[in-house]
This record gives structure tokens, C-alpha cells and sequence, in this order.
């Protein structure tokens, strides 16, 4: 299946658009600590209002058109996942566990193994 890549090409608006965004957030920040005298409630609105305009003027951006466009294609494909039932869910665990355990085993005998081989009868090492 063959996707079809759009390029957009940003104007000064957009841009321009992207620069209040960053401003803005730099603002409410900034104002967020030249507030502290004014009280945590004052500090805290501006910080928040800010913020809350920041993401709108950069929704209203192509980058932010292109965000919500994915942000939308990627909840539709997570509908389409066929998620597992709980008993798959279960038995699956069970076997990644049951693996794991076996899989430690083995490296233990063959750690086990190969000291008895390489101290005890090759070295003599352990006597």
C-alpha cells in the first residue's frame, strides 16, 4: 500500500503563528515568576492562561493542523487493534515466565557445568 507524502510549505504566517506560540509560552513563564509577590493563585493564572493560549495559536498553525491530523489517523488505528482477551493475556504472561524460569536454569547448569569442568577437572583447582 503506497502513501502519498504531502509537503507543505510553511508562509510567513505560519511562522509567524509558531514565533507567538514560543513567545507566549515564554511570557507566561517569565510572568509566572515576576508575579511572585502578587500571590501563588495570580502567579498560577498566568502561567496556565498562557499556556492555554499558547497551544491555541499553535493549533491554529499548519504544524498544529498536522498534529491533530496524526493525533486523530493514530487513535483511528488504535480502534482497529484487535486487543487480546484476558485469558490470552494470562496464558501468554505464564509462558514468558515459564520461559524465563528455563532459560535461568540452563544458563545456571551450563555456568555449574562448565566451572566443574574448567576448576575441577582441567585446573584442579578445588580439591
Amino acid at each position: 500500500m503506497a502513501t502519498s507524502q504531502i509537503e507543505t510549505v510553511s508562509t510567513a504566517a505560519d511562522k509567524v503563528k509558531l514565533f507567538a506560540a514560543v513567545a507566549l509560552v515564554l511570557a507566561s513563564i517569565a510572568g509566572f515568576y515576576l508575579l511572585g509577590k502578587q500571590g501563588s493563585l495570580v502567579q498560577w493564572g498566568v502561567l496556565i492562561a498562557g499556556l492555554v493560549v499558547a497551544v491555541a495559536v499553535f493549533l491554529v498553525s499548519e504544524h498544529g493542523r498536522q498534529l491533530i491530523g496524526f493525533t486523530q489517523d493514530s487513535w483511528r488505528e488504535t480502534k482497529k487493534v484487535v486487543w487480546p482477551t484476558r485469558k490470552e493475556t494470562l496464558q501468554m504472561t505464564g509462558y514468558v515466565f515459564a520461559f524465563a524460569v528455563l532459560m535461568a536454569l540452563f544458563l545456571w547448569f551450563t555456568d555449574k557445568t562448565l566451572e566443574w569442568v574448567l576448576y575441577d577437572l582441567i585446573l584442579g583447582w578445588r580439591k
